[in-house]
């Protein structure tokens, strides 16, 4: 029948098909899910600075540039470099940035991973909180001192000395004043590699009796293998660099030893950490053989 023919149900019949056709073959397209973007008004750099060295921290520092204050929750760092991710050491704290202001948020650095290199890329994930909720913002954390890449250096070597040999401090005796006191650092074979431990450096608070001014090493061309078993006991003679009483009150990393190693035939260097409680001892140690101890 002829369009022009049909009676007038018919035509309606017809036209309504027309339009319901012509609604299913063109759906509405999905509402696409919402993803957190990057808020413009914050800048992520990261800092490391010398108090958090021997508790392996760092510092995320945020940067407001907006004309309105910013509070932040939960921070945390994603790296490659590293096995894990960063976080925020006081957990469930929330920082208010004001306008035109920075703040410093401490994360606690999880171990290297040594599968890859130095090179690697921070990302920095910041929870926004407002009136109307929480939200996630991710943010480039560049490291402008490149502290991040040198740690990842240091400590990959570390892990393959101790492949080798497990370097501690494993006791202190202190001295009287004009004497050396005497660190004990302990190497113990594992017999599974092998490396040459150089020497060890002084610090800015400690010093090698007998090591001259113009040394900077106190040798030990300490030489294990994959045969050795038995540990070996080194005696450091330490004296105090210095005895103003501001170095030991101030002090950040006078009890971190630079350690310079080879690995097969490279060298290299690496830090160990007397640990809390020899440090505590070691600080009370200089300040009587100073004099000016409690």
């Amino acid at each position: 029948m002829p369009w022009r023919d049909a009676p007038p149900r018919v035509t309606a019949i017809l036209v309504c098909a027309i339009v319901l056709t012509g609604c299913a073959a063109t759906p509405s397209p999905p509402e696409p899910a919402p993803t957190p973007a990057p808020t413009p008004a914050l800048t992520v750099e990261l800092h490391q600075l010398r108090s958090d060295v021997a508790p392996r921290q760092a510092q995320v520092r945020i940067s407001n540039a907006s004309d309105t204050a910013v509070t932040v929750g939960d921070v945390h760092v994603e790296d490659p470099r590293f096995d894990g991710t960063a976080q925020r050491v006081i957990a469930g704290r929330a920082s208010t940035i004001p306008a035109g202001g920075s703040a410093d948020i401490r994360v606690q650095l999880p171990e290297v991973e040594c599968s890859v290199p130095d090179d690697g890329e921070a990302e920095a994930v910041i929870e926004i909180v407002s009136d109307s909720g929480r939200t996630e913002a991710t943010a480039s954390a560049p490291d402008p001192l490149g502290f991040v890449a040198a740690l990842h250096a240091r400590e990959c070597l570390l892990e393959r000395v101790t492949d080798a040999a497990a370097l501690a401090f494993t006791g202190f005796t202190p001295s009287p004043s004009g004497e050396p006191a005497a660190l004990e650092l302990t190497v113990t074979p594992t017999g599974k590699a092998e490396a040459t431990l150089v020497g060890v450096e002084r610090t800015n608070l400690l010093d090698f009796d007998g090591l001259s001014a113009d040394q900077d090493l106190y040798r030990l061309d300490l030489h294990v293998t994959a045969d050795d078993a038995d540990p070996v006991v080194v005696q450091l003679p330490l004296t105090p660099t210095r005895c103003d009483p501001h170095a030991v009150q101030e002090d950040k990393r006078g009890t971190i030893f630079p350690l310079r190693i080879e690995v097969d035939g490279e060298p290299g260097e690496v830090e160990l950490f007397v640990g809390e409680e020899m440090r505590g001892k070691i600080l009370t140690w200089v300040g009587a053989w100073c004099g000016f101890g409690g």
